[in-house]
């Protein structure tokens, strides 16, 4: 039977079945399209890894208990590793503009951190009720000179906002899946595996609860003293939509790590790509700072972003050239303002106990391999 890993809990896989393995004889009595399953120790052996999002063929399906076994997870053809999640189609980012306020430069780094993926990237901005349609106005022309056409959403009133020429706003809901409405959020959604990713504090969870009204995900405040959103996501997991599209809630973060090589980080700022595309620098290496004949340097808005990543991305090489085993003692934390500073890592053996988590996962696998046996 073929199925889709909606969630990973410890060595526990609720797998989603295919509806040709639902009309099977045997599987009349199953309440629910889902059977919890363990891994079979041979892929442990040869390393291989279960992921939310994979396909994977299920064996010794025990109908009555809702249980099977993992015995194979077919081929791949996306896979991020933060989030951990296989076979996404694209990301929607989606962030605030009010409440806490859209900051450019932090939307940037996720932007970038999102492109860097290689999935398609597609913008959702929230809370749009807060804010005037000049000001909605006023993001849409800007984004857009950055590459980017953005929904306008108010999970909050439930309604997609469509943004005429002549300002005038048409209002659309957001959970209307026969909505005819060109270029709606329902459509970019459907038959796709979507990531949905952004600061905490956004929506993001809301946003699901919208869409998906039979599940009740866990949402939180904005802080006002930090004036950023608490963490509510703890992992990774699937939710279906009524239009046959998957949703990824992942955990929020506040400020993405850019870990990409310096010479591919113009690849991922949409008008940098527009540049390179009507032409080519002076010199094969160009990093696009003052280098003579450079088409990408010059009068863009986030190109003073681009020098500021760039800056880090540079310093983040030269350490890991200085001292190779950088990334196993130190580890990068993101401060306030977006500045990165290395810390060293603990010795986990010397300074912390085996989490009860780890232990069960070490139980788990020995019953694994005696029932193998």
């Amino acid at each position: 039977m073929m199925g889709t890993v909606v969630a990973v809990q410890a060595n526990f896989y609720q797998v989603q079945l295919a509806l040709a393995s639902l009309s099977l004889p045997e599987a009349q009595g199953l309440t629910e399209p889902f059977l919890l399953c363990t891994r079979r120790t041979r892929l442990k052996k040869i390393g291989q890894k279960v992921m939310v999002g994979d396909r994977v063929i299920v064996e010794e399906p025990d109908w009555t208990g809702g249980r099977g076994a993992i015995a194979e997870v077919l081929p791949r053809h996306t896979e991020l590793t933060r989030p951990p999640i296989a076979n996404a189609d694209q990301i929607l980012l989606v962030f605030a503009v009010a409440e806490p306020d859209l900051d450019p430069q932090a939307l940037s780094r996720f932007l970038v951190k999102a492109e860097s993926t290689g999935l398609e990237v597609c913008l959702g901005l929230n809370k749009c009720d807060l804010v005037t349609p000049q000001q909605l106005q006023h993001w849409r022309e800007r984004l857009s000179s950055w590459g980017y056409q953005p929904f306008f959403l108010s999970v909050y009133q439930g309604l997609e906002f469509i943004l005429e020429h002549d300002n005038e706003i048409q209002k659309s809901s957001i959970s209307d899946f026969t909505s005819t409405i060109n270029h709606s959020l329902i459509d970019q959604l459907t038959d796709k595996i979507t990531v949905i990713c952004g600061p905490s504090g956004v929506g993001k969870s809301s946003l699901i609860n919208l869409l998906i009204p039979d599940i009740d995900l866990r949402v939180g405040a904005v802080s006002g003293k930090l004036g950023r959103g608490r963490h509510t996501t703890r992992h990774v997991e699937l939710f279906e939509l009524p239009s046959k599209g998957l949703l990824a809630d992942t955990p929020g973060f506040n400020q993405p790590l850019l870990d990409c090589e310096p010479q591919e980080l113009a690849d991922y700022f949409p008008e940098a790509r527009q540049r390179l595309a009507t032409g080519s620098c002076q010199f094969s290496d160009c990093s696009h700072r003052d280098e003579p004949n450079c088409i990408v340097r010059g009068d863009w808005e986030r190109y003073s972003f681009y020098l500021d990543f760039l800056a880090e991305a540079i310093k983040r090489q030269e350490a890991l050239q200085q001292q190779p085993d950088a990334e196993s003692s130190f580890k990068s934390k993101t401060k306030s303002g977006g500045k990165q500073q290395d810390e060293p890592k603990l010795e986990s053996k010397k300074y912390r106990r085996d989490s009860r988590r780890f232990k069960h996962q070490t139980l788990q696998d020995i019953c694994e391999e005696m029932e193998d046996i």
